[in-house]
């Protein structure tokens, strides 16, 4: 496949001004580009024994889920606060102008299952980081966190120092 980043859209000043949006959704409707990308993701997770693919609000879902099925492994979804039905953990992070929370069910990680994390794109990685503290929370063995794409100028590599993480590619 070629680079990776050739797939995705970037859209200007969006959500706001001085921000360069990466729309994966140009490369999610290529079907080669998507399958391409999924086995990258699969050669590098299939013999590692995961148990569990943690998938982040929205676009995780989508690769965590095609991932997932691929490696046969389980799915959890980490939502943002009050979307999710049962008994829940939570943990709140900083945002530039405030806080967020999210949550995933508690029963979703037993002790000891080894997890994969996986998100579209690393940017300041406050979500990331949040994402981490639940899976610990569970008792959960985190193998790696992934992203199709890490934004190494907002350094949110700082964010999870400590765990394993890897980025297709890089902006």
């Amino acid at each position: 496949m070629e680079d990776i980043k050739s797939y995705v859209r970037e859209i200007p000043d969006w959500p706001k001004k001085g921000v360069s949006f990466k729309d994966i959704t140009t490369l999610l409707m290529d079907k080669d580009a998507f399958r391409a990308t999924i086995d990258i993701l699969v050669n590098r997770y299939k013999d590692k024994k995961i148990d569990k693919v943690v998938c982040v609000e929205a676009r995780g879902f989508v690769l965590g889920g095609a991932l997932a099925h691929r490696i046969g492994a389980g799915v959890i979804l980490v939502r943002k606060k009050g979307k999710l039905p049962h008994k829940k953990i939570s943990a709140t992070y900083e945002l530039e102008y405030g806080t967020d929370t999210l949550e995933m069910h508690e029963d979703s990680i037993k002790p000891g299952e080894k997890v994969l994390i996986i998100d579209d794109v690393l940017a300041t990685g406050g979500t990331m980081s949040a994402v981490a503290e639940l899976v610990k929370k569970l008792k959960g063995n985190i193998v790696e966190i992934a992203f199709l794409f890490e934004l190494t100028y907002l350094h949110g590599m700082d964010k999870l120092k400590g765990y394993p993480v890897f980025a297709i590619s890089k902006y």
